[in-house]
């Protein structure tokens, strides 16, 4: 079931955000060595924007 949540916030990413799969490539990295919320990691590092971050939050409440 998480697997598939995650795949499904990845497409959300991807495709509502437009967050480039290069970004989301080091996001993940990151994680690893600084384990945590994906949505955190990527807003962190300045992948996105506090609105972005807001609205993944959003998405997560629903999906």
């Amino acid at each position: 079931m998480a697997s598939t949540k995650y795949s499904r916030l990845i497409r959300f990413l991807e495709d509502d955000l437009a967050l480039p799969a290069d970004s989301l490539a080091v996001a993940m990295r990151h994680r690893e060595q600084d384990p945590g919320p994906l949505p955190m990691i990527l807003w962190k590092y300045g992948f996105i924007t506090i609105e972005q971050l807001d609205r993944i939050y959003e998405w997560l409440e629903t999906a």
